[in-house]
C-alpha cells in the first residue's frame, strides 16, 4: 500500500506513516523493543522494578526510549503503576513512584516497599567502586569487658563523666577517619563515639588518647561515670537496644579500620557517631532562646545586621541578568526569609564558634583550654537548651595548660577544654558530646558585652542524677527493664524533645515576664531533670511535682501553654490539608486571595480533604458509617449489591474541564450524606500566620516586639522575592546557539546526568526506610515516640549502603565557556532550572553577576562598615562578604 492509503488504514496521517517507515525510526524502535526485552528478563527474577525518573539514566538511554518500552510491555500485559513513598524526615510528604510490574501483580503490592526492586542492585560501597567511597557501616564488633576500667566517681571519674580513654597505639582502638577503609592515612584527636561490650551492653561518650601511664596492664579503655562503685558495670554501661538494626540507638557515620600484623583489613571497636571537624560545621547564628535573654540593644543590632544581610542578598539577586538564574535564586530566597521568621535566629556574634566540651580536670574553673581563640580571650561559653544568663560562664584562655596539650594537642579543630565545676554551670553539662557555643567578650572596646550573672542559689550544689535517679532496676520475665525509686516503679522518658520544648518555652516565657530568681531556679532544676531522664533514667514526673511546674505555668502562660511569640513561632499548628505546587498571590490572576498579601503563598486543598467516619464492627466485619444526620449506616463490604448501594461516593463536579472535588460524601445514587471529617496536616503558627504581631503576647513585652517586628520584615521580603520571580521572564531556547555551542552543551548535559544519577537511588533508599519502619512498627519494636529519629538513623543508612551522594558531591561545577553557551540560550529552560538545582550557588552568583556589579554596591559598603562598627574582624567582614581582607581594608580606609 501507498503512504496515503496505510494513514486511512491506520486511522494517522501520511506524514506520520512516512515517518514511521523511516529507516532511521525502524532503528528507534527496536532499541525501544530491545530495553523492553531487557526489562522483561529482569522482571522474571524480581517482578517489581523502578521505572520512575532517572532509571533511564542508569540504562543509558533517552527517556523516551524507555516509556516506548514501557508502552510495549503494557500492550503485553505488564503493569506500571503509580504510588507514593512517605519521606522519612517530611512527614505527610510523599516522593512519587513508577513501578514497572509482572502481569500478575496488582496495584497493592507497590506498597511492599522492600520488594521493588532497582534496574542496579546497588551493594554497599563495593571495593570502593561505588559513588560514595566509605566503607560500609558494618555490624560492631564487641569489645572484651576485661580490657576495659570504670573510673568510678569516688576515683575522680565524676571529673571526666561520660569521656573515654583509649591506650594510644592500640590498632582496634585507633581513631582512624570513618572514611578510610584502611586506617593507615592519619588518626583523629578525638571523637564522639559508641563502643560494643560483650555483645551486651556499650559505652558512649567522648573518646580522647590516654598515653598508658595510669592504665593497669591489659587496661585499653577506661570510661569516666559519675556512677558510685555500688552500681555493677552492667549499670554503668547502656543496654543495647533491641533493634538488631540500631543496637545503639543512635546514628552512626563509620567506624574504625586498622591491618593486622598478617596484612588483612579489619573493622575495629570503634563506632563513630561524630569525629573532629564535624562540630565546627554547625550553622553560625545566634538563636532567640539565648539573645532574647540579652539586652534590647544587642538583640537589635543583631537582628538588624541579619536583616541587612538578606537586604544584601536580595539587591544582589536583582542585579543577576540571567532571567532564569534569577528565578530560581528568588524561589530559595524568599523560602529562605520564611524559614527566618520562624526560627528567628539573628546574625552570629564576632567570632563565635560551636566547640565540643572536652574534660581538663587540672584546668582552673576561671579558665578555658581553646587553642581556636587567642590566649588571654574572654570566652563566654553558652549551652543549648540555654536557661539563662545565671548559666554563662566567662572564663580567660589558656593555651599553654600541659594536660589539656597532651590530650587535645595544639590544634583541636572544633573542641576546647574544661573542668567539671565549669560544666556543672553549663546547666549540668556532661563530657559525652555536650557542646557550647562560644562568644569572644569584654575586649577593650567592650563592644561585645554579654549579660550573665552569678549561679542561681536554687542550683548550687543540685545534681539532677543525685536527686532523681533510680535506686533500684528489674527485669521481668521479657527481658524489659523497669526503674524504681524509694520503692515506686516510674515510667521512662521516651519524648526527651518534646518535654524539653515545653520547659525551654516555660523558662523563656518566664525570662521576659521578669520572673523571680528562686522560680526560675525551679523551672531550670526541672529542665536539669528533663534533659537527661531519658539518658539516665531519671524520675521526670516527680521532678515536675516537686518544683510545681504546673504553678509556674498558670503564672507565665495564661493559655496553658507557650505565650509569647518566641515560643509560640515554633510551636506546632495543624492546617486542612494541602497538595501539589503552592502559587503565587498576584493581583490580575483568577486565584488572587485578596485576604493575603500580594506574594503571598495560596495552597490548594487537597482532593481528600474530607473523609467519611467509619469504622468496622470486630464482630460481624460490617463497615458502621454516620450519617449527616445524625444516624447510622451499615453494610457487608463482601455483599457486592450491599456495597454498590451504601458505598461513600466522594462529590466531584467539573469546572473548566478539571475535577474539582467537593466537600460532601454521598452513596452512589446520593440519597444518603454521610458525616466527614477532616484531614490535616502540620505546621508551625510562624508559618500559618501573615501577620507576625498576632503571636504577641497581651503584655507586649519590648524584647517580643522587637522579634515580632523581624518575622513581619522576614516575611515582607519573602513576598517581595515572588513577586519579582513572577516577573523575571527566561531566556528562549536559540537552536543556532546550541549548534555553536554544542562542545559546551554535550559537558553540561553529561556533568547534569551524573547529578541526577542519585535520583533511584534516593528513591530506594526511602523504599526500604519505610519498609523497615513498617517491620519494626508490626513486630512493637519502636513506638510513636521514637517514629521520628528512628526514620532519620533509618534512611542515613540506607543512603550510605547504596551510595547516595551528597548535595555537595553532586554539585556541577559551571565553567565561563559553558555560562557562555547558557546565557546564548543554547540550554532549554527545563534543562537550565536542573543545572541550577544541582549547582554551587556561590559560583552560580558570581557567574551570573555582570562585571559592572563586580565593585561594592553602597549597600554592601554601608554594611561592612556596620560590621566593623559591631567588632567584627577584617578577616572576618571578608569571610562574610566574599572577598579579600585587602578590598574589606581599602573601603574601611574610604579608598
Amino acid at each position: 500500500m501507498g503512504a496515503s492509503e496505510i494513514g486511512r488504514v491506520m486511522g494517522i496521517n501520511e506524514s506520520s506513516v512516512r515517518s514511521l517507515l523511516n529507516d532511521k525510526s525502524e532503528s528507534r524502535m527496536m532499541k525501544a523493543q530491545h530495553t523492553a526485552d531487557f526489562l522483561k528478563e529482569e522482571l522474571k527474577e524480581k517482578r517489581m522494578i523502578d521505572v520512575g525518573p532517572g532509571v533511564e539514566r542508569e540504562l543509558n538511554i533517552p527517556r523516551n526510549k524507555l516509556d516506548t518500552a514501557l508502552f510495549i510491555l503494557q500492550k503485553e500485559g505488564y503493569h506500571v503503576y503509580k504510588g507514593g513513598i512517605p519521606q522519612a524526615t517530611n512527614p505527610g510528604q510523599q516522593s512519587n513512584q513508577s513501578v514497572l510490574c509482572a502481569p500478575d501483580v496488582e496495584h497493592k503490592e507497590i506498597y511492599n516497599f522492600d520488594q521493588i526492586k532497582t534496574i542496579t542492585d546497588y551493594k554497599s560501597l563495593d571495593n570502593g567502586q561505588s559513588f560514595d567511597k566509605r566503607p560500609a557501616v558494618g555490624a560492631p564488633v564487641s569489645l572484651d569487658s576485661k580490657r576495659l576500667m570504670i573510673r568510678y566517681k569516688e576515683d575522680g571519674g565524676i571529673d571526666k563523666d561520660g569521656t573515654i580513654e583509649l591506650r594510644r597505639g592500640v590498632k582496634d582502638l585507633a581513631l582512624t577517619d570513618p572514611a578510610d577503609a584502611t586506617g593507615t592515612k592519619g588518626e583523629k584527636t578525638y571523637a564522639q563515639v559508641r563502643i560494643l561490650v560483650d555483645g551486651t551492653h556499650y559505652l558512649k561518650g567522648m573518646a580522647v588518647y590516654n598515653d598508658g601511664k595510669d592504665m593497669p596492664e591489659g587496661v585499653d579503655v577506661i570510661f569516666n561515670t559519675n556512677k558510685g562503685k555500688d552500681k555493677p558495670m552492667t549499670e554503668v554501661l547502656k543496654k543495647i537496644k533491641e533493634d538488631p538494626d540500631n543496637p545503639f540507638g543512635s546514628l552512626i557515620k563509620g567506624q574504625n579500620h586498622y591491618v593486622d600484623k598478617d596484612g588483612k583489613q579489619k573493622q575495629g571497636l570503634i563506632n563513630y557517631r561524630a569525629v573532629e571537624g564535624d562540630w565546627d560545621d554547625w550553622k553560625n547564628a545566634v538563636p532567640s532562646q539565648f539573645l532574647a535573654k540579652q539586652s534590647i540593644h544587642m538583640a537589635e543590632k543583631q537582628l538588624n545586621l541579619a536583616k541587612e544581610s538578606k537586604a544584601q542578598e536580595y539587591a544582589d539577586i536583582m542585579a543577576l541578568t540571567n532571567p532564569t538564574v534569577k528565578k530560581y535564586l528568588l524561589n530559595k530566597f524568599a523560602s529562605e526569609c520564611d524559614s527566618s521568621a520562624v526560627h528567628l535566629q539573628a546574625a552570629a556574634l564576632p567570632g563565635q564558634r560551636y566547640q565540643v566540651l572536652t574534660a581538663i580536670p587540672t584546668m582552673k574553673e576561671t579558665e578555658v583550654y581553646a587553642p581556636n581563640f587567642q590566649d588571654g580571650t574572654k570566652l563566654a561559653l553558652v549551652r543549648y537548651p540555654h536557661g539563662g544568663i545565671f548559666e554563662i560562664p566567662v572564663l580567660t584562655v589558656n593555651n599553654r595548660q600541659k594536660q589539656a596539650r597532651s590530650i587535645l594537642g595544639t590544634k583541636p579543630q572544633d573542641a576546647i577544654g574544661i573542668n567539671s565545676k565549669v560544666a556543672e554551670q553549663l546547666s549540668g553539662a556532661d563530657f559525652d558530646g555536650d557542646t557550647v557555643m562560644c562568644i569572644p567578650t569584654d575586649d577593650k572596646q567592650g563592644k561585645v558585652r554579654i549579660s550573665r550573672s552569678k549561679p542561681l542559689e536554687g542550683l548550687k550544689g543540685f545534681d539532677p542524677k543525685d536527686s532523681y535517679q533510680y535506686d533500684t532496676v528489674k527485669t521481668d520475665a521479657k527481658g524489659e527493664s523497669h526503674y524504681y525509686r524509694n520503692g515506686r516503679e516510674f515510667p521512662v522518658m521516651k519524648n526527651t524533645q518534646t518535654e524539653m520544648g515545653i520547659i525551654s518555652n516555660l523558662i523563656t516565657d518566664m525570662t521576659i515576664g521578669n520572673a523571680k530568681p528562686d522560680e526560675l531556679a525551679r523551672a531550670v532544676r526541672h529542665s536539669m531533670v528533663v534533659i537527661d531522664a531519658e539518658k539516665h533514667k531519671l524520675d521526670y514526673k516527680q521532678s515536675y511535682v516537686d518544683n510545681n511546674i504546673d504553678g509556674l505555668k498558670k503564672e507565665y502562660q495564661s493559655g496553658g501553654g507557650a505565650s509569647t511569640i518566641l515560643s509560640k513561632a515554633k510551636g506546632q499548628y495543624s492546617i486542612p490539608k494541602t497538595q501539589g505546587t503552592p502559587r503565587v498571590n498576584m493581583k490580575g490572576k483568577e486565584y488572587y486571595d485578596p485576604s493575603k498579601p500580594e506574594g503571598a503563598l495560596i495552597y490548594k486543598k487537597a482532593d481528600d480533604l474530607y473523609y467519611p467516619i467509619r469504622k468496622k464492627d470486630a464482630n460481624t466485619g460490617n463497615i458502621i458509617l454516620r450519617t449527616a444526620d445524625g444516624g447510622k449506616v451499615s453494610y457487608n463490604p463482601n455483599d457486592a449489591a450491599q456495597r454498590e448501594k451504601y458505598e461513600p461516593v466522594r462529590n466531584v463536579t467539573l469546572k473548566n474541564g478539571k475535577k474539582v472535588f467537593g466537600e460532601t460524601i454521598t452513596n452512589k445514587d446520593g440519597s444518603i450524606v454521610y458525616k466527614t471529617k477532616t484531614r490535616m496536616e502540620r505546621t508551625t503558627k510562624m508559618a500559618a500566620t501573615n501577620d507576625p504581631y498576632t503571636l504577641v503576647s497581651k503584655a507586649q513585652h519590648p524584647m517580643e516586639l522587637l522579634y515580632a517586628r523581624h518575622a513581619a520584615s522576614m516575611k515582607s521580603m519573602a513576598n517581595e522575592a515572588r513577586k519579582s520571580m513572577m516577573t523575571a521572564g527566561s531566556i528562549k531556547y536559540n537552536k543556532e546557539a546550541a549548534k555553536a555551542y554544542a562542545p559546551e552543551v554535550a559537558s553540561l548535559n553529561a556533568k547534569l546526568n551524573v547529578a541526577l544519577l542519585n535520583a533511584t537511588k534516593e528513591r530506594q533508599a526511602q523504599r526500604l526506610t519505610q519498609a523497615e519502619l513498617n517491620r519494626k512498627k508490626a513486630e512493637g519494636l519502636i513506638d510513636k515516640s521514637d517514629v521520628k529519629k528512628t526514620s532519620q538513623k533509618t534512611i542515613e543508612k540506607y543512603r550510605k549502603e547504596l551510595g547516595t551522594s551528597t548535595r555537595s558531591e553532586r554539585n556541577i561545577s559551571i565553567t565561563a565557556k559553558e555560562w557562555e553557551a547558557i546565557q546564548a540560550g543554547a540550554i532549554s529552560e527545563n534543562t537550565l532550572h536542573k543545572i541550577l538545582s544541582n549547582a554551587d550557588i556561590d559560583v552560580l552568583r558570581d557567574l551570573a553577576t555582570p562585571k559592572s556589579q563586580k565593585t561594592l554596591s553602597n549597600t554592601k559598603i554601608a554594611r561592612i562598615k556596620a560590621l566593623s562598627n559591631s567588632n567584627y574582624t577584617t578577616a572576618q567582614i571578608a569571610e562574610m562578604m566574599g572577598v579579600s581582607t585587602s578590598t574589606i581594608t581599602k573601603y574601611l580606609k574610604g579608598a
